[in-house]
């Protein structure tokens, strides 16, 4: 195996295993939801724990003089920009989403996430859209129209089309981030790239619900805490890493769709754990979306 082949595997594995554990995120926010918590003590918590970890690694960059002579002052102002609009947007508007729709149908329409990668691509980098991308949206797409249909006619929420909007948005910001994040993890490493930007993010969270909540009077409860902390650490440190290793080694496009594998898990997850619908819809749902998936990796082995 060449360097490129090699490459290309250990980016495709980092994009899968971020993959599964970022589909995990919506199992846990509603095992947490089922404790009385709400979406804002949820983000908030979930952003505190994480914090001194990226911290923590931050320092030790800087402590062992690894920072890139790359990492200017107009880079870092980049880098805050992409991890307030990346994970402090987009992770408040999907929580605030998930408030109202299921955790299979939040996972649906988040990744619609590629198609807003391959639209941005095409319109500021002049990335060709080719037949072969093109067939593996269409046919993964096709699945996921299946099981979002089934979910929006089986879903019991009155505001179901807000928070298909709200987790939309969220998908916008995500692929935003992803897209333009590519160059700049090339600089100076993903490693340096998550821990600057999620930090950021971090602190964003936090001075936005101290100054606007008071959560003096919310009480959490043992399991709470043990839901917002597997969400903090498999939910969001992990993954973060993984998929900045993954865009960096892949292409930004590759990443979204590999990770478009994520409703699938996220959907039989949620069959077994929150007892959501799981029928022949979904079954049809996620063939086409493996069949989507299978094309893109059985093409880039071959080739």
């Amino acid at each position: 195996m060449n360097n490129i082949q090699q490459n290309t595997t250990l980016g495709l594995l980092f994009s899968l295993f971020a993959m599964f554990l970022f589909s995990l995120k919506s199992i846990f926010i509603k095992l947490a939801y089922a404790q009385g918590l709400d979406a804002n003590i949820v983000l908030m918590l979930r952003m505190a724990i994480a914090l001194p970890i990226y911290l923590t690694i931050l320092v030790y960059f800087f402590y062992k003089k690894d920072t890139p002579k790359a990492l200017s002052q107009k880079m870092l102002i980049q880098i805050i920009g992409l991890g307030f609009i990346g994970y402090f947007l987009a992770s408040l508007l999907d929580l605030k989403g998930l408030e109202y729709i299921s955790a299979s149908l939040e996972r649906l329409t988040l990744f619609t996430y590629p198609i807003f990668v391959a639209i941005f691509g095409a319109m500021f980098f002049s990335i060709p859209l080719t037949k072969r991308i093109v067939a593996v949206l269409l046919t993964t797409y096709l699945g996921l129209w299946v099981m979002f249909h089934q979910e929006h006619l089986l879903s019991p929420h009155s505001n179901i089309e807000l928070g298909v909007i709200l987790v939309l948005l969220s998908a916008l910001s995500y692929a935003f981030y992803m897209l333009f994040s590519k160059k700049i993890i090339g600089k100076i490493g993903s490693v340096l790239f998550t821990v600057i930007a999620m930090s950021v993010s971090s602190v964003f969270v936090l001075i936005f619900y101290f100054l606007l909540f008071d959560f003096s009077k919310t009480q959490v409860s043992n399991e709470a805490w043990f839901w917002i902390f597997m969400l903090a650490i498999f939910s969001t440190v992990i993954p973060s890493f993984l998929a900045s290793e993954a865009i960096y080694r892949i292409s930004p496009l590759q990443t979204s769709i590999m990770g478009m594998l994520g409703p699938v898990v996220t959907i039989v997850l949620a069959a077994f754990i929150l007892a959501e619908p799981f029928d022949i819809h979904q079954i049809l749902g996620m063939s086409l979306v493996l069949l989507g998936v299978g094309l893109l990796t059985f093409k880039r082995s071959k080739n």
